[in-house]
C-alpha cells in the first residue's frame, strides 16, 4: 500500500467512540478499547466513549448529540453493520448524515477480503459527513476494527498523509 506522509505538523483531533451492542459493557468491549488505545497512542483525543443498544432511536440520539458538539471532529462506531434484524447502524447513519463517503465502505470491504474472503460482502460498513463531523461505522469484530484503523483511518485522520486526507478538509466542510 502506497502511503505518503508530508513533513507537516501533526494535527490532533477529537474523536468519540460508540459501540453498538446489546451484549457488551465497557469491560467486555474489546474493539472499542482497541480503538481508544490506538487513537490516543497516535496522538488524537478520545473525548467520549459509550455503549448503546441496537436501537435506531438510541443510536441517532447519541450521534446527534456528538454531531452538535463543536468539540467532536470524528465519530467512530463499532457494531451493528451486519445483516441480522438487530443490525441497524447503517439505518441510524442514514438518518443523520448529510453526505455519504462511499469509497470508505468499498475500500473497507476490499481490504477485508485478505482476512475473511467473500464473507466481506456481509459487511455494511460505511462513512459519511454530518455538518462538520465525520462518521465511520465499523463492524464490531476486533479484526474488522483493526483493519479499518490500521489500513484506512490512521492515514485519513492524519493531516500529514498525502496526497489528501480528511483532516485538511475540515475548515472547508461548510462551504456553500
Amino acid at each position: 500500500m502506497l502511503e505518503k506522509v508530508h513533513k507537516k505538523d501533526f494535527t490532533e483531533i477529537n474523536i468519540s467512540i460508540l459501540t453498538i451492542s446489546d451484549t457488551r459493557s465497557l469491560s467486555s468491549d474489546t474493539s472499542g478499547a482497541y480503538l481508544e488505545k490506538e487513537i490516543i497512542d497516535f496522538g488524537h483525543n478520545v473525548i467520549s466513549r459509550k455503549i448503546v443498544p441496537d436501537q435506531i432511536d438510541s443510536i441517532v440520539n447519541i450521534l446527534n448529540t456528538w454531531i452538535d458538539d463543536k468539540n467532536v471532529d470524528v465519530i467512530i462506531t463499532t457494531g451493528g453493520t451486519g445483516l441480522t434484524g438487530r443490525d441497524v447502524t447503517p439505518e441510524a447513519f442514514n438518518v443523520v448524515i448529510d453526505k455519504e463517503i462511499p469509497g470508505f465502505g468499498e475500500y473497507f470491504r476490499y481490504i477485508s477480503i485478505e482476512n475473511i474472503g467473500t464473507s466481506t460482502i456481509q459487511s455494511r460498513a460505511l462513512a459519511g459527513l454530518a455538518k462538520k463531523t465525520y462518521l465511520f461505522a465499523l463492524p464490531g469484530s476486533n479484526g474488522a476494527v483493526r483493519d479499518a484503523w490500521e489500513k484506512i483511518l490512521k492515514y485519513q485522520l492524519d493531516v500529514r498523509h498525502k496526497p489528501c486526507n480528511f483532516i485538511e478538509l475540515i475548515p472547508r466542510l461548510n462551504e456553500k
